[in-house]
């Protein structure tokens, strides 16, 4: 297969969380652009899936809405459950979940820890090891966490972020280890500055906005549309000798 045909996602059924807004959103628009069915999963997620489902219809795809509380474990099994039950061939799973809380370490409240690392971590650990079961069955699958730049940097007043980013970066190669030689690729996308909700306290804090700017070469903030190719690339069969990879989209900054 060569050419724009191993991009070609035609027939396949990808799982995208946090699929509402930003790098989900547009992570899934890619996908479906790309010929692939959708389920579009978050915690406030329409039935009909709202805006993306307005959006990949639009493109003669398929669509459906899933809402989940990944802070939830048993929520999240039990999502887990009724997903693979009611699509068996899931053929990509995009864990782009997650939730992120600012305070300085020596004042970061136990309640945030938890709730950070179940969204950001355990619950994507659960998710990939219950749709990943159908994808070893099958012998075929791809796997994308969404990283971040603080899977490799310890970043500020964010510690239960870093440490579940970073978690996700080892989780990534630990799953690619297994799974490889079974047909399933995992990789991660780590996202740079991006503009998006999760940013927008960086954004608006003049100091904390000009000193990001002055550090990426590319000189913006990305945007969710920088994931498209990304998000097929690592979706396709274009990337099928790819494994335990984690991609940085970040506008150089990992270069700098």
């Amino acid at each position: 297969m060569t050419g724009t045909a191993m991009f070609d996602l035609s027939g396949k059924t990808a799982l995208v969380t946090g699929a509402r807004r930003g790098i989900g959103f547009g992570m899934a628009e890619a996908l479906a652009a790309a010929g692939a069915d959708i389920i579009g999963v978050s915690a406030s997620m329409e039935a009909d899936a709202g805006l993306l489902g307005e959006t990949v219809r639009g493109m003669g795809r398929q669509v459906w809405g899933y809402g989940c509380n990944f802070a939830d474990r048993s929520a999240v099994t039990a999502f887990a459950q009724r997903v693979t039950e009611e699509h068996p061939q899931i053929d990509i799973l995009v864990n782009n979940a997650g939730t992120i809380r600012r305070k300085p370490a020596a004042e970061h409240p136990d309640e945030w820890w938890d709730e950070v690392i179940e969204v950001n971590l355990s619950a994507q650990f659960v998710l990939t090891r219950e749709i990943g079961k159908g994808m070893l069955a099958r012998g075929s699958g791809k796997v994308i966490f969404t990283a971040s730049l603080l899977t490799f940097q310890g970043g500020i007043t964010v510690p239960g972020y870093a440490a579940s980013k970073g978690g996700i970066g080892q989780l990534t190669m630990a799953f690619a280890n297994e799974w490889a030689g079974q047909g399933v690729n995992v990789n991660a996308i780590a996202p740079g500055y991006i503009a998006t909700d999760n940013t927008e306290a960086l954004r608006n804090d003049p100091v904390r906005q000009k000193a990001i700017l002055d550090r990426i070469p590319a000189g913006r903030w990305g945007e969710p549309s920088d994931f498209h190719g990304p998000a097929v690339f690592l979706a396709s069969s274009a990337s099928d000798y790819v494994h335990g990879t984690i991609l940085t989209v970040d506008g150089g900054w990992m270069g700098r």
